[in-house]
């Protein structure tokens, strides 16, 4: 991608799972942006989810186990050795790609070590987001603030950081609350946060994985409540964990 004349190869991680009517429009929408390279983590679709991302020009890396986290840690592996920054987003084309340059621009201009896109700030089509996903995002916002000082107001699947600061982090979470444990290391480190406006749509695809039903999100809630309580005791003893 290009920001202000000047070239940064950026790699876009997108997970899926069974979102054939939607992976194709979203891998074409993000290549039309200048991203260099496009991966799609399958996590064992029984659709022509594979096909369609990969007739649409993504590289395809198969994760037979579940879990988003086991998800983005094989898409983070696999990023070309050139990469500078690595950014994340949906596949069921609820994030937009016309925000790419708004999410990676702020890190390739060393202006944020990490940048999310709070759809909580963005415009959001009536039904996008969940009533639950609302009142997470803002209880984790709160959780951070008080225990990190950072301030969030989501937990947006739409973020960049920079590679070696991405490694540097230690994930290890291998569910639902990766994007969480992420959030959390970052501030526990006392990187540069920036959280940015996004817009949010409708899937055009699939199901979303923890918004899906009411059972899912209870446990989804569940996850990202155990994560943050056994982080934070974790990362209060070692910061550098």
């Amino acid at each position: 991608m290009r920001f202000d004349g000047r070239g940064v190869f950026v790699s876009l991680v997108i997970p899926c799972f069974n979102e054939e009517t939607a992976i194709a429009a979203v891998v074409r929408a993000c290549a039309a942006q200048g991203i260099d390279e496009i991966i799609v983590v399958d996590g064992g679709s029984s659709d022509a989810t594979v096909a369609q991302a990969g007739g649409a020009g993504a590289r395809v890396i198969t994760e037979p186990a579940r879990g988003y986290g086991r998800a983005m840690a094989a898409g983070i592996k696999a990023v070309h050795s050139d990469a500078e920054i690595v950014a994340f987003m949906d596949g069921g084309g609820a994030d937009d790609p016309g925000f790419l340059s708004s999410v990676a621009g702020p890190v390739a201009r060393d202006e944020a070590d990490f940048v999310m896109g709070s759809r909580l700030r963005g415009r959001r089509e009536p039904g996008s987001l969940r009533p639950q996903q609302i009142v997470a995002g803002h209880i984790a916002g709160l959780l951070l603030r008080v225990v990190y000082g950072a301030h969030f107001t989501d937990m947006s699947p739409f973020r960049a950081m920079r590679r070696d600061r991405l490694a540097a982090l230690g994930m290890g979470e291998m569910t639902f609350g990766w994007n969480l444990e992420m959030q959390m290391r970052v501030a526990a480190a006392g990187m540069r946060i920036l959280e940015v406006p996004v817009d949010h749509h409708l899937r055009k695809g699939g199901a979303s994985k923890v918004s899906g039903n009411f059972a899912e999100a209870i446990k989804a809630a569940s996850v990202i409540l155990k994560t943050f309580a056994r982080l934070a005791v974790t990362l209060r003893k070692n910061p550098a964990a």
